[in-house]
């Protein structure tokens, strides 16, 4: 029976010193830096609050990440306070102690996750975060008679580092006192928020919430709002102060019965003028937006540069949105292109065929899903497909495409060194009737079929995946097979197949043969 490893002198030292909170906190002038994260480690597990709230005001390192901390160990509302009263009480002084090197608060719990683990004190390469200030040349002070001193600067604003989440529902208490707290320290404590979700609130209280972010510090933000267009519309000032943004999914806008053309035209309008202000925009996901059928130019031409991520996900799109799409979009950089749930069956492929050879340089992830594309026109686009260089995945589940085009297909894209996973829809000849009764049988020779084919032409690596074509596919007597491994369990049930989780996730759907 093994025994378990005795107590480091350090924690044996920090819990004593823990037991005394004065002695503690008068230490804390002569305690070298590099006992700071061990002893702060040992109070806010023990609950010191006192003592925290002492350490905060002495932290000697540029950022003090206390997020990843409360990740490891159950945050107390407390405890949270008391760090955030150390700081105020900081804040509230005119001369800031000479040790003192705080600059940012991290409250988010992903960042910085081994900061408190492998903290050490001896470790020759530290996190940028902890080493201090590099030190300046010393300047003579010269004497000027009859001059008077010059004005002190600006006190330095603290940053507070958060992701947010605002949705209706009990608020966070945390978040509650950190609000409170910056607005009691206007201009002294920046909420800055590199990641912000926002699902059913009140617009007044995101507006409310908004006024005290800093908005420039935004990069990632998602509106998983059911939105009518007029509320849009008044969060549109709002989008165009996130300087930085380089992520945007929005979802669920629709129109209002009630709005006169023109005050849809003036939302719009009001919507599409923020990207003008987004340099930095990458990333743009649109899924179900109502306005956007006859608008998509007047949409994306606004935008200043070229993305690098462009879904256009369940919205109503007419042929010239695809023409504007193909032909005036800068799609130069394009890695990542999304046309899920939106219906090509009666519009010509040749917008479509324009867009992926535009895009074929730099195009790695084409998500066709569910968008009603018939043989010919599939036939039609093969040529583009077969230019894709980059093209890693390609799904096109939900299209009524017949056995000899998937065929036709894996002969033009065989020689896509990149390409490693292909999911597509079960051909019609493995449906029994016009009902979509599937004979998984016949699905099984099918699949076997291209599977021969693969060997034969040397590409026995790439996987290819087979689904019934249904807005979430329903797998029956289908195989869960553990990716990188041989293993085959029986599973079956609804499947949500989006690319950006199929691929990303330890389990995937193949049939079984």
């Amino acid at each position: 029976m093994s025994m378990p490893a005795p107590p480091r002198l350090l924690d044996l030292a920090g819990q004593s010193l823990l037991r005394d909170q004065a002695s503690a906190i008068a230490a804390l002038e002569v305690l070298p830096m590099e006992l700071f994260p061990p002893l702060f480690t040992a109070a806010f597990a023990g609950r010191h609050s006192e003592t925290l709230k002492a350490m905060v005001q002495a932290w000697p390192f540029p950022c003090l990440p206390l997020g990843a901390l409360m990740k490891e160990q159950q945050p107390h509302q407390e405890t949270f306070q008391a760090a955030l009263d150390g700081l105020d009480v900081l804040l509230a002084q005119e001369v800031r102690p000479s040790r003192w090197k705080l600059q940012v608060l991290d409250l988010r719990k992903n960042a910085h996750q081994d900061f408190w683990t492998v903290w050490s004190g001896t470790r020759a390469s530290m996190y940028s975060l902890l080493e201090p200030e590099v030190a300046q040349p010393t300047r003579k002070k010269q004497k000027v008679d009859g001059c008077r001193p010059r004005p002190k600067p600006p006190l330095a604003p603290v940053e507070v580092l958060i992701d947010l989440c605002l949705k209706e529902s009990t608020p966070d208490e945390s978040v509650a006192y950190l609000i409170q707290k910056v607005k009691q320290r206007k201009g002294l404590l920046h909420l800055c928020c590199k990641k912000l979700k926002i699902f059913a609130m009140p617009m007044q209280n995101i507006r409310k919430i908004l006024n005290i972010v800093q908005l420039d510090s935004i990069q990632d933000l998602e509106v998983n709002c059911t939105w009518k267009l007029s509320t849009l519309g008044k969060f549109a000032p709002h989008l165009g102060q996130m300087a930085n943004l380089r992520r945007l999914l929005l979802s669920h806008i629709h129109m209002s019965s009630h709005s006169t053309p023109a005050k849809e035209e003036q939302c719009i309008s009001q919507f599409t003028a923020q990207f003008l202000r987004l340099h930095h925009l990458e990333e743009l996901y649109l899924d179900s937006i109502s306005f956007l059928e006859d608008r998509l130019d007047q949409v994306l031409r606004c935008l200043k540069t070229p993305l690098e991520t462009l879904s256009i996900t369940n919205c109503l799109l007419s042929e010239s949105d695809l023409t504007h799409l193909s032909q005036h979009l800068n799609v130069s950089q394009l890695k990542d292109l999304g046309l899920s749930g939106v219906s090509l069956t009666n519009m010509s492929p040749e917008p479509l065929q324009v867009l992926i050879e535009r895009a074929s340089a730099t195009l790695q992830d084409l998500d066709l899903d569910e968008c009603g594309i018939m043989d010919s026109q599939f036939t039609d686009i093969l040529p583009a497909l077969g230019r894709c260089s980059q093209l890693t995945t390609f799904s096109f589940c939900g299209n009524p495409i017949s056995m000899a085009v998937l065929e036709n297909l894996l002969r033009h894209t065989i020689g896509l060194s990149n390409l490693s996973h292909v999911l597509y829809p079960a051909p019609l000849e493995s449906y029994e009737d016009v009902r979509g009764t599937l004979h998984l049988g016949r699905l099984a020779q099918l699949h076997a079929r291209l599977k021969q084919m693969l060997q034969e032409l040397g590409r026995p690596g790439m996987v290819w995946f087979s689904a019934n074509p249904s807005q979430k596919p329903q797998f029956e007597k289908i195989s869960l097979m553990r990716a990188g491994e041989g293993k085959v369990i029986q599973g079956g049930g609804d499947v949500d197949l989006g690319l950006n989780r199929i691929f990303g996730e330890m389990h995937l759907i193949v049939l079984e043969i």
